[in-house]
């Protein structure tokens, strides 16, 4: 296509940028355990206001929106060379199946430790097992160890459905009138902050579709297309780059307003000034902070090394594996007793720690457990010629 000249090589940004979403999760879900704001699987005895608002409610706003960005543009590359029938047959191999044994295997312990945290005998984990299966009762959350859950793994789930939805605007925007389409808007989003209108829809998607499961799908359905076209036109790219610093510049902005008026005990009704701008605040923050993190990830980290070849494809089990890992360790760390920052510290640098050996002894040696996780078969070991 006439000057959106596609990118063909290895994008090492992206990569960069998804592994180090993933590894924020090691945070998140951290301080889920000392946050104010719902139950989680085990919780500590002192909760901290502080902990909930610098980095659940911060990182709430963009940091899943982002991985779903960033599987729209795998989802790009993966269409260049592949028909829509191959790339759900994989999408098939590489979510589905890392969610069901996933669900089987990987969520239950954060229940059984669940169940204990609470006080309740469940005996031993090969006891417990079968009680998984059955159903919870309405309304009870599934952080109880109450019956049936795919816990964290809802993204994999929603993410597979999400692509199943996408692929045909997909397949239709890589024929040629499609090309045109995505041409003439990049031509558009190119001019001055143009890319930044982008946050427009983001306010009515958040607040006024409904969401499915508890989960902001429009949203995540939004940056999905969204991320597939960035990758279809070198100008998306150059408008991200000279936009990066407005975007940070707005999206710190919408993060005050949003704490002043959270934090402030307004009492919002529907159409009062503080509920509006709330509603705004919340809505465009998403989309800033994506522009951000894109634009300066092209600048910062579009560099290979060792380091990023080794952990390139870790993301995708390291996400399968990480919260059980937190749930495990935070369950015993939560009895010490310490204060809550060191407590979040040893939870979360043993998570880490644990989750990376795990990764490293198990997952990735053999290819069963990288089928299992949805990672490629290891490339098989030259032989050496004989002379």
């Amino acid at each position: 296509m006439a000057d959106g000249s596609v990118f063909s090589e290895r994008r090492n940004d992206l990569d960069w940028v998804r592994i180090l979403a993933v590894m924020l999760l090691i945070p998140f879900h951290t301080a889920r355990i000392f946050d104010t704001f719902e139950v989680f699987y085990v919780k500590n005895d002192v909760l901290s206001p502080w902990l909930s608002y610098v980095v659940i409610y911060f990182l709430n706003k963009w940091h899943m929106p982002l991985l779903f960005l960033l599987a729209g543009a795998s989802s790009w590359y993966a269409l260049r060379f592949r028909s829509g029938g191959r790339y759900m047959a994989e999408r098939l191999k590489r979510l589905m199946l890392p969610f069901v044994f996933g669900t089987l295997a990987v969520v239950p312990p954060q229940m059984y430790f669940a169940l204990l945290h609470r006080g309740s005998d469940p005996g031993s984990y090969l006891e417990y097992y079968p009680t998984f299966f059955q159903i919870r009762p309405p309304g009870m959350p599934d952080y109880t160890g109450v019956g049936f859950t795919w816990g964290h793994l809802w993204f994999i789930l929603n993410l597979f459905l999400i692509s199943l939805v996408a692929l045909p605007i997909f397949l239709s925007l890589m024929t040629k009138s499609g090309q045109r389409f995505t041409a003439g808007l990049a031509g558009l989003l190119e001019r001055g902050p143009s890319i930044l209108l982008l946050a427009l829809p983001f306010p009515f998607a958040r607040f006024l579709l409904p969401e499915i499961d508890g989960k902001p799908v429009f949203i995540h359905l939004m940056v999905f297309v969204f991320g597939f076209l960035m990758m279809s036109d070198a100008r998306y790219l150059r408008a991200l780059d000279r936009n990066k610093s407005a975007a940070l510049i707005l999206g710190i902005a919408c993060t005050a307003v949003d704490y002043t008026v959270s934090l402030s005990g307004a009492r919002l009704t529907d159409f009062s000034p503080e509920s509006i701008a709330l509603y705004l605040a919340n809505g465009f923050n998403t989309w800033f902070w994506l522009v951000a993190i894109l634009g300066f990830g092209r600048k910062y980290l579009n560099v290979d090394n060792k380091a990023l070849r080794y952990v390139r494809e870790t993301a995708y089990p390291f996400y399968v594996l990480h919260q059980s890992v937190i749930v495990a360790i935070g369950f015993y760390v939560i009895q010490f007793k310490a204060g809550v920052m060191l407590k979040f510290f040893l939870v979360a640098v043993g998570s880490l720690a644990a989750t990376v050996i795990l990764y490293d002894l198990i997952v990735r040696r053999t290819n069963v457990t990288r089928f299992l996780f949805g990672m490629k078969p290891m490339a098989p070991k030259s032989t050496p010629v004989s002379t």
